[in-house]
């Protein structure tokens, strides 16, 4: 188990390339990031590649799988980013599900969701690339449609496939429910990835009501193998930042 950096929010207005060698000098070698389309990605895979560094995980286009008329679209978002996963060497895309559809009614839109997930699953097997989904906090995002890890890990079980998984970030689930431990240890088999930030305000994980090196250690004591993401907005010195980060989950290994 491994920290990496999500460099779109922790570097966020920096030079992508001049951040991923910023965060190898500081040991780490594993990074994720938000949107692709926006990036020089031919560039990023050879700073990758000079580094020896790995990327974790980034986003497929920003479509609804609410509305069945728009599955088409979001399939085709997601084989573009199956081949730019494949040019880095990423094993993990990230999903958000989209805003709730106001004039329909729940049901018709979970219903959507689980036949556009099942429709995703073929691309995925034949890449080996699991999709994670990611619910979200109503406070950040007003709207979001899949909000608690009920309804999470239910879609998880409904999908039925080892290719979707949950998005479990730490930060939302504090402000979504809480019950952080718990939740996590008995549904560590539905969970692909992890994202951390201190709350309230999303700043470093060595801030705020979250302790983080309990829930670290109880991660630590699952079966799961892979990054938990550093995803958080540090006010002042980045580096130094992510220093008493990589230390607090160092700590709790």
């Amino acid at each position: 188990m491994e920290l990496d950096i999500c460099i779109d929010m922790v570097y966020s207005g920096r030079d992508f390339i001049e951040s991923l060698e910023s965060i190898k000098q500081l040991g780490i070698t594993s990074y994720e990031f938000w949107q692709w389309w926006d990036k020089d990605i031919d560039a990023i895979r050879m700073k990758q590649n000079e580094l020896n560094m790995n990327c974790t995980t980034f986003c497929t286009k920003f479509i609804t799988l609410l509305d069945p008329l728009k599955r088409s679209e979001y399939i085709n978002g997601l084989c573009e980013s199956i081949e730019i996963a494949k040019k880095l060497n990423t094993k993990l895309l990230i999903s958000q599900v989209g805003n709730q559809i106001q004039d329909k009614v729940f049901e018709e839109q979970w219903g959507s969701l689980v036949d556009g997930l099942k429709a995703c699953v073929p691309h995925l097997e034949k890449n080996h690339i699991t999709l994670l989904i990611e619910p979200l906090n109503l406070f950040d995002h007003p709207g979001y449609f899949l909000t608690n890890s009920k309804d999470a890990f239910r879609l998880i079980d409904e999908v039925g496939s080892e290719y979707v998984k949950i998005l479990y970030d730490i930060y939302h689930y504090q402000n979504i429910e809480g019950n952080l431990i718990k939740t996590i240890t008995e549904n560590i088999s539905k969970i692909g990835h992890f994202h951390c930030a201190g709350n309230p305000g999303r700043g470093n994980i060595i801030n705020g009501e979250i302790n983080y090196h309990e829930v670290f250690k109880a991660i630590q004591g699952t079966n799961y193998d892979g990054n938990i993401g550093l995803e958080c907005n540090i006010k002042d010195n980045i580096d130094v930042g992510i220093k008493a980060a990589s230390a607090l989950f160092s700590e709790s290994k």
